[in-house]
């Protein structure tokens, strides 16, 4: 991993051009459509990971649309983007623990079949997408987010495949629940990786910012 998860990235990262624009616009599209997908999936299938996985693929939706909003803005703007953000993976990492803790007292077994397929579906989705904004993940605390949500969300979909692979294997809803959680988990460290990177952006932009000096 670069160095921005020991907050070595720069201003002096790739510049912002039509290639990554464009980058941008296919992300949106592909997460908006699996959001439909796994949504439609995760309630037939009964599974808590499969719909936390929806519920990421909306948000990172909503996130590339903020990041195109803001893509020729300086800096400062592009780090309140990016704080906004990390924000929302913070609180959704804490929407999977609940879900999870819910579903873990309901008890509700997953159709193993139907996850496993839906996931190798959503893992093409996010490998693609990831192969398109590799190149920009040194960039920014808002470049750097995007590049977060990508790598995560394939991250998660390869956990949702073998977990369904658990739950076939063991009859128990405990390698689906298992994966929520994992899920929450690099939301809430992505949120804390990005939120960190954003306030120093911020900071440094108004300290430097004219009529900012003492």
């Amino acid at each position: 991993m670069s160095a921005c998860c020991n907050g070595g990235c720069s201003a002096s990262a790739p510049q912002v051009g039509p290639r990554y624009r464009r980058a941008l616009w296919v992300a949106l599209m592909v997460n908006a459509l699996m959001f439909v997908v796994e949504i439609v999936g995760g309630m037939q299938a009964g599974s808590v990971s499969l719909l936390a996985d929806a519920v990421d693929f909306a948000g990172d939706a909503a996130n590339y649309g903020l990041s195109l909003a803001v893509l020729s803005m300086g800096l400062l703007w592009r780090a309140r983007a990016a704080l906004v953000k990390g924000l929302s993976m913070g609180a959704y990492g804490l929407f999977v623990l609940a879900k999870t803790a819910w579903a873990a007292k309901t008890g509700v077994l997953p159709e193993a079949f139907t996850m496993g397929a839906i996931g190798l579906v959503a893992l093409a989705a996010n490998v693609s997408v990831a192969a398109m904004l590799y190149a920009f993940r040194d960039g920014d605390a808002n470049m750097r987010s995007v590049w977060l949500c990508s790598r995560n969300d394939a991250i998660v979909n390869i956990a949702i495949i073998l977990a369904a692979f658990g739950v076939f294997g063991t009859g128990t809803a405990w390698p689906d629940l298992l994966v929520a959680a994992v899920v929450s988990s690099l939301a809430l460290a992505a949120a804390v990786s990005v939120i960190r990177q954003a306030r120093r952006e911020i900071a440094l932009e108004t300290a430097t910012a004219p009529g900012t000096a003492g």
